[in-house]
């Protein structure tokens, strides 16, 4: 009988320092996870910098192709428009030159 108990004993504190040590383990575990957690979280906003640089650099390079397709296009139209006013230009002359003519013609 007292062997039974000092076995069962041993066989308690045996599973008292298995608990003790899966803690211990447990705790490493959380703590190496959270100083990982950090390193990441130091890593990320160290390079939020150079994120937001790529961003800026990026819409500024889209800007600028839409300010030279906006460029173009207006540069296109206002020379058909001075195409267009050249055109009805000589057509207002040739139509005033009639007027005069025919105002002449008449008295």
């Amino acid at each position: 009988m007292d062997d039974s108990l000092q076995r069962l004993l041993d066989a308690e504190i045996r599973a008292e320092q298995i608990a003790r040590q899966a803690e211990q383990a447990r705790e490493t575990l959380v703590q190496g996870a959270l100083k990982q957690s950090r390193a990441e979280d130091e890593r990320f906003d160290a390079r939020i910098p150079e994120l937001h640089a790529s961003f800026v650099e990026k819409a500024e390079t889209r800007a600028e192709q839409t300010v030279k397709e906006l460029r173009r296009r207006y540069d296109e139209r206002h020379a058909q428009l001075r195409d267009l006013a050249e055109e009805k230009e000589a057509d207002a002359l040739e139509a005033a030159f009639q007027l005069l003519l025919s105002a002449e013609l008449e008295s």
